[in-house]
């Protein structure tokens, strides 16, 4: 199954919209969604504190802002390597 990251913390209204974006999309594009919260390591904190949400789709890698389009993208992307 396809593995998605997402980096966020607690209040980040930015994190909790891609959540439910891939949520909306795991039926289409099947996979399991890995949380971290970049304020349980410093650094993470330190790396990421600014950029948060981050997702990690196979090898893509997206900052803030992150579209519906370019999750869609990434997933069926990673999909069809898989």
């Amino acid at each position: 199954m396809l593995q998605v990251t997402l980096l966020t913390k607690a209040g980040c209204g930015l994190c909790d919209e891609v959540k439910e974006l891939l949520d909306a999309h795991a039926s289409l594009y099947p996979h399991q969604l890995n949380l971290v919260d970049i304020t349980t390591a410093p650094d993470l904190l330190r790396r990421y504190r600014y950029t948060i949400p981050v997702v990690k789709i196979g090898d893509t890698v997206m900052n803030a802002p992150i579209s519906d389009a370019q999750l869609l993208e990434a997933l069926k992307t990673a999909v069809s390597s898989l």
